[in-house]
């Protein structure tokens, strides 16, 4: 499996194959980065699941503490915490089967990284999912929404 940051078109195809996405660290306040992409996600068609142990429910949807709360097949595990926590969620990424690990602007972990990789994951790391789905054309969402 590649690392995906310099091959748009797995990027485009992980992104495009995709239904189901976990947003890690998703916060209840608007303001954040990571309320504002998963929006932009559910938007654009996908399901997200919030998780967050910190936080019972964002507008009305439970979040979950884990990633092994989660009632269906996660395609994607986007990652909004520091690099430093990246190895356990790509523990618990392995522990789901998921497809991808994709961790947002500023997190990388090179370790984790290859320990995905091992593992048969697709690895995306320090890249916005939402500037990537928009730089590829991936769907049809107006990008100032």
């Amino acid at each position: 499996m590649p690392l995906l940051k310099a091959n748009d078109n797995a990027m485009r195809d992980v992104l495009s194959r995709a239904k189901v996405i976990a947003v890690v660290g998703h916060s209840d306040k608007p303001e954040r980065t990571s309320y504002q992409i998963a929006q932009f996600l559910r938007r654009a068609g996908y399901t997200v699941y919030p998780v967050n142990p910190t936080v019972k429910e964002i507008d009305g949807q439970p979040s979950y503490s884990s990633l092994k709360g989660i009632p269906e097949q996660v395609d994607i595990v986007n990652v909004f915490r520091r690099s430093e926590y990246l190895s356990e969620i790509v523990d618990e990424a392995i522990a789901i089967n998921a497809k991808t690990v994709w961790a947002q602007l500023g997190v990388s972990n090179q370790q984790a990284a290859q320990k995905a990789l091992s593992a048969g994951l697709n690895v995306v790391m320090d890249a916005c999912l939402k500037i990537e789905y928009l730089r590829l054309g991936i769907g049809e969402i107006d990008s100032a929404s």
